[in-house]
């Protein structure tokens, strides 16, 4: 079932990605997925720049100009949300206290979310 373009709600999702170690950036991208999902169950239409943005082939989140850039691309893509959801359960980075104060500035409502709390579920650290 289709819903109307009235009903959409795109949401700009903020939730770690960046690690010291390749084990942390994927746990980090298996709990942006978590996130994603989420968003979905909620009706929600979620927008994560730093998950396509970062992979092979499109900008190297390792190169800080290439990191910059998709930083910017999201907030961009962020003015057509409407709304901000961050997901806190690992914390809120610098990236994404730059979000907050973009949808802030910008007069989009952030919300905070965790998932362990609101659904019961939870991911490993580093596992």
């Amino acid at each position: 079932m289709e819903k109307d373009n009235q009903n959409i709600i795109l949401v700009l999702l903020e939730s770690p990605y960046a690690g010291k170690t390749k084990k942390e950036i994927d746990h980090n991208v298996k709990y942006a997925r978590l996130c994603m999902k989420d968003c979905f169950d909620r009706g929600e239409y979620p927008f994560a720049s730093h998950l396509l943005y970062t992979q092979p082939g499109i900008l190297n989140d390792n190169i800080p100009e290439e990191r910059q850039k998709g930083i910017q691309a999201g907030l961009a893509w962020g003015r057509h949300a409407s709304k901000t959801v961050v997901y806190c359960d690992y914390g809120i980075s610098k990236s994404m206290m730059e979000g907050m104060k973009k949808a802030d500035s910008e007069g989009r409502e952030v919300e905070k979310r965790y998932l362990y709390y609101s659904s019961g579920r939870i991911i490993d650290k580093w596992k």
